[in-house]
């Protein structure tokens, strides 16, 4: 599913194409056979975290009935509108998702006096749409517990950031509070993300279905929407979660392809964004809404930090 041009690439040459698809700015698509050079042989962070993870998610099935799940999850109070809070007409540009997270494998400790409860109360009276907790321990010093604490505090709907690959992992969203998950096409084969993305769709959840590479949103892009058409967003991840080398531009060339109908699909940009100019690039590209932590989380005053990141709110 490479479009028009890059058929067209292919039957003059292999090496065209890839000279083509490399001057527009997109990724090799990942069925290609191009020769790795060394950096694409570096060693793939994600696949260490994916490894992790499939422990993580086997002993919760050990320690866990499927039914208890199900039954903590429906017991949970109804799940915030995540969708309508990020998706809105924005008053400073973009709407914002502001993120929690005390660290992560490239930048280290965040915030030494992290306190999830005090920086996402900061969060809200800063104007901020929607709260991002990281609930992963191993790589990014997490915790369920945060997303719990958080929801208990605010009133903004709360995206679990997190590589979730399991049904279980999305009831025990649920039941820990979370009204919004990741998924990650670059983690999920395409069955298993709209298998997810159904399974969250029927607990009220909406689902941020996050693509890094060109290939990826031509795979997943349709996808948006469905089985609902306000459970579901793009998220667009400028970091590459392979290397955890980041470039926002990322966002701005796939903002052109991800559209249906002659229309933009609902986006998020995620990562790397930490200036007002970054912002203002984002907004023209057609990006609703961005995904920001390591920006405010270094700076103490955080309400400052938002101000100086999309402006002054309206008093």
């Amino acid at each position: 599913m490479l479009g028009t041009w890059a058929k067209a690439a292919w039957a003059i040459s292999e090496d065209k194409a890839f000279d083509i698809i490399k001057f527009i700015g997109l990724t090799w698509p990942r069925r290609c056979t191009k020769p790795r050079d060394g950096r694409e042989m570096r060693q793939n962070i994600l696949h260490t975290i994916l490894e992790t993870k499939r422990k993580e998610v086997a002993q919760l099935h050990e320690r866990f009935a499927l039914d208890d799940l199900k039954a903590a999850a429906a017991a949970a109070p109804p799940a915030r509108n995540f969708y309508s809070a990020v998706s809105k007409p924005p008053s400073r540009g973009v709407n914002l998702i502001a993120e929690v997270k005390h660290a992560s494998p490239s930048a280290g400790i965040i915030r030494s006096d992290f306190d999830p409860v005090d920086i996402a109360t900061q969060y809200a009276a800063a104007g901020a749409d929607a709260i991002s907790v990281l609930t992963d321990q191993e790589y990014f010093q997490g915790s369920l517990a945060h997303l719990q604490a958080v929801r208990g505090a605010v009133n903004l709907p709360i995206l679990r950031k997190d590589f979730i690959i399991d049904p279980f992992q999305v009831y025990q969203s649920r039941s820990a509070g979370a009204d919004a998950i990741l998924l990650i096409a670059a983690a999920l084969p395409s069955g298993t993300l709209l298998d997810l993305m159904i399974l969250a769709t029927e607990l009220r959840m909406t689902c941020l279905v996050e693509v890094h590479r060109a290939d990826e949103l031509l795979e997943v892009g349709s996808m948006i929407g469905f089985p609902h058409a306000a459970y579901s967003l793009l998220g667009i991840n400028n970091r590459d979660l392979t290397t955890f080398q980041v470039d926002i531009d990322t966002s701005i060339r796939l903002a052109r392809l991800a559209q249906r109908d002659g229309r933009a699909l609902p986006m998020v940009s995620e990562s790397g964004i930490k200036t007002r100019d970054d912002v203002r690039r984002l907004a023209s590209a057609g990006i609703q809404a961005i995904l920001v932590g390591e920006t405010l989380l270094r700076q103490q005053d955080i309400s400052t930090a938002i101000d100086a990141l999309l402006g002054p709110g309206i008093p």
